[in-house]
């Protein structure tokens, strides 16, 4: 049988959770998550976690934080002058936002604190400094006529 190898294009359906439980994502009721292994366009560890995998297999891969989203980097939280914010948004924890900064890059942040004077932003991803685990399937690698699908 055919196992997944670094620059097969593959389709896994996957349940990510956090160590206490908790569900972050999960392609249940949608189609299952395509790409291309070794390409970059997931976290390493689940790159790492389906290398080697064959259609229909099922296994669960926990993916530590240095082969997922990495640490909590401190300098991504800033104190932001609540006077900056639009008169009409009144801001609150756990608001999510889109900033920009100097050359027009977006970067999406959280509100973690409101104070007096300034809001605290917290521009880390979601899942950084977090262990993650996932229940995946393969159900497919490759395409065109060497194709392999799960029935």
């Amino acid at each position: 049988m055919q196992q997944v190898k670094s620059g097969d294009t593959v389709k896994v359906h996957y349940h990510g959770r956090l160590a206490d439980g908790t569900t972050f994502d999960s392609s249940a009721g949608r189609d299952p998550l395509e790409f291309q292994v070794g390409s970059g366009a997931v976290i390493a560890g689940f790159d790492n976690g389906v290398t080697g995998m064959i259609v229909g297999e099922k296994k669960t891969i926990q993916i530590p934080v240095e082969q997922a989203y990495g640490p909590k980097d401190p300098s991504m939280v800033v104190e932001f002058p609540k006077a900056n914010f639009p008169e009409d948004m009144e801001p609150e924890v756990g608001m999510q936002l889109n900033m920009t900064n100097g050359t027009g890059q977006v970067i999406p942040v959280v509100i973690i604190a409101v104070g007096q004077e300034n809001v605290t932003l917290d521009a880390n991803h979601p899942l950084a400094g977090h262990d993650l685990i996932f229940d995946i399937e393969l159900v497919e690698i490759g395409g065109g006529a060497s194709r392999i699908i799960l029935p």
